[in-house]
Parts: C-alpha cells; structure tokens; sequence
C-alpha cells in the first residue's frame, strides 16, 4: 500500500513540475501573400522546436496558413514580452 501510495505521489509531482512551454512561429497564406507572427501553448512532455512544430503544423493548415518556422520555444516567463507582436494571434492556436 505504501508503495501505490508513493508511486501515485511521484507521478503527480512529475506531472505538476512540468513547466509550462509555449512556441512563437511565423506561417503564411498565399494569394495574396500574408505573413504571420504567433504564439502558441505546446502540450506534452517534449518542449522542443520539432514538438512545437508537429503540433502547429495540422492546426495552422486547417485555418489556411503553411508553417514556415518556429523560431523558438520558451516558459511562461516569455508571454508578456511577445503578447503585443502575436496580436489576434497570440495562444489562437
């Protein structure tokens, strides 16, 4: 009993020490050419720039837009400076 009741308390803490990881990118729509400035909340374990990709891809094609880049992943100690850049894109995908 002792040990369920330590495994779940691991798994819990693991799960609550899991900081936050958010991706700015930049995509586009063709004609006419738009370009776009975002941010975006990633989910799961992986805070990479592939992870944050993988997830934006789909989502941005279903609106229309190609992903050209993700240029960076960062916590949320990072929101605040790009909320004003991302715009009416700031955490939309």
């Amino acid at each position: 009993m002792r040990l369920l009741i330590l495994s779940l308390l691991l798994a819990l803490a693991a799960g609550a020490a899991r900081a936050e990881c958010y991706a700015d990118f930049k995509a586009k729509r063709d004609d006419p050419l738009r370009l776009m400035y975002g941010v975006s909340e990633v989910t799961g374990a992986d805070c990479s720039t592939g992870a944050a990709a993988q997830q934006l891809q789909p989502v941005l094609a279903a609106d229309g837009w190609e992903l050209l880049e993700v240029v960076g992943t960062f916590g949320a100690d990072g929101l605040n400076e790009r909320e004003e850049d991302a715009g009416e894109y700031f955490l939309r995908y």
